[in-house]
């Protein structure tokens, strides 16, 4: 029996390749987006946790400031930022797809421009801030900011690669 070919078009669009999902589609879906935001929640809790020595307990003063601010306001900005976030780290998460890197070792062996693409958003959120606590805290901890955010970037790779596969 010869194929129809509505049949044959049909085959021949499922043998072709389909577009790579962009890191906003795989991280805002609505399906996954309460784990990914419980998981960057995490993430930044286990960030200023970790650190130490003087600088550790001023980013510790600076998390504790913000999260005074009122109650739910860090999820509130991860849940604000997440779409803006996951837009400018699509290029990276693009490479690794297309060069079928691990994603997580891309987005170390990229940590500076993570680092920078993330920071650029969250200047200009702070700096159009209300809260007097929010943009006084980041401004004490800006100069130090981009090493904090390039070390986070493991665990932030990891994120992503669970969440996109």
């Amino acid at each position: 029996m010869r194929a129809t070919r509505e049949e044959d078009m049909a085959r021949t669009l499922s043998a072709m390749p389909r577009p790579m999902s962009s890191l906003p589609e795989v991280l805002n879906d609505a399906a996954k987006r309460p784990r990914v935001v419980d998981d960057c929640l995490k993430l930044v809790d286990d960030e200023v946790s970790d650190k130490g020595g003087l600088s550790g307990l001023a980013i510790k003063a600076g998390f504790a400031a913000v999260k005074s601010v009122k109650p739910g306001f860090i999820r509130g900005a991860v849940e604000a930022l997440l779409p803006d976030f996951s837009q400018a780290l699509d290029p990276v998460y693009q490479e690794a797809k297309r060069d079928n890197a691990p994603l997580r070792a891309h987005f170390v062996k990229n940590a500076g421009r993570v680092a920078d693409a993330l920071l650029t958003i969250t200047d200009a959120r702070a700096a159009k801030s209300p809260h007097g606590v929010v943009k006084g805290a980041y401004d004490k901890l800006r100069g130090t900011a981009k090493k904090n955010v390039e070390a986070a970037v493991p665990r932030l790779g990891a994120l992503i690669e669970k969440h996109a596969s």
